[in-house]
């Protein structure tokens, strides 16, 4: 049987979860971003850069609160076609590098709108995550939407909602230097999510890449490991594989400085990452 043959399982989530675990992640940022915007160096600190290019902390909220109100923003749109086909989430995951210019744009227009008060900044933040609590607990989870990539159901938009969350509340962390109390399911199912789509971009079962606590895919074309300890094994915390699936990490840099355990000669996995980014 071939890589492609050996298609990966697709992974099921409960839609009651994931709205928990986004709720969860959603109170976690909004207490990071009133802590830095009441904070005595609010204006510096939303000032300050991060690593997502030219943007500022402001900029990233900014990009945050874009990102959760899509959903409600595309659920009031014309339902799409029924013929159209859908996009499941392994293509959503897939197409997120679309439209980067102008996703840059729109959070920079829209931190420029929120004006120099700090205080504006949390309240547009509260705002989305309401709108996006509101729309996932009313909505059919298996109602599709229109998105830039084509119809999906709510449950696997909310999935990239979950996953913005995730990424961007680590980037939020890096930049301003405060560690973040991230939702324990919320980054548990953005690993599972993520060492999944390896598993699709590079089909196989010659390497084990284990995330403890939380996932164990296989990948990479070549034999296939069946008992005992398998000969090529990537192990790293769930952080650090956010972090380079998502281009927010190196792969050389990580294994140099033993956050990323790589035994066994396939398995170097500078070749399939990051996923998006």
């Amino acid at each position: 049987m071939t890589a492609a043959q050996r298609k990966p399982k697709t992974r099921s989530y409960d839609p009651a979860k994931v709205r928990a675990a986004l709720d969860g992640q959603l109170d976690a940022l909004r207490r990071a971003v009133h802590t830095l915007c009441e904070g005595p160096d609010a204006a510096a600190s939303l000032a300050a850069p991060t690593r997502l290019g030219d943007w500022t902390v402001r900029d990233l909220i900014a990009h945050i609160g874009i990102a959760l109100e899509s959903l409600p923003v595309r659920l009031a749109e014309p339902a799409p076609d029924p013929a159209e086909p859908r996009v499941d989430l392994r293509g959503f995951l897939a197409g997120m590098r679309t439209g980067e210019a102008a996703v840059a744009a729109a959070a920079t227009t829209a931190a420029r709108s929120l004006g120099d008060e700090p205080a504006a900044v949390a309240a547009r933040l509260d705002e989305a995550a309401d709108r996006l609590s509101t729309a996932v607990a009313s909505a059919d989870p298996a109602a599709p939407l229109p998105t830039v990539l084509g119809p999906a159901t709510v449950a696997d938009y909310t999935l990239t909602r979950l996953l913005e969350a995730v990424v961007h509340a680590d980037d939020l962390a890096a930049a301003t230097g405060v560690p973040f109390a991230h939702d324990r399911q919320a980054l548990a199912t953005v690993t599972r999510m993520l060492a999944d789509a390896l598993a699709v971009a590079a089909p196989g079962g010659s390497v084990e890449v284990r995330i403890p606590p939380f996932a164990v895919v296989q990948c990479v074309e070549g034999p296939r490991h069946t008992r005992g300890t398998p000969p090529n094994v990537v192990e790293t915390d769930p952080l650090t594989w956010i972090r380079l699936a998502s281009g927010r990490a190196d792969w050389a840099a990580a294994v140099e400085d033993a956050l990323v355990s790589a035994s066994g000669e396939r398995a170097d996995l500078s070749g399939q990452l990051p996923l998006f980014g």
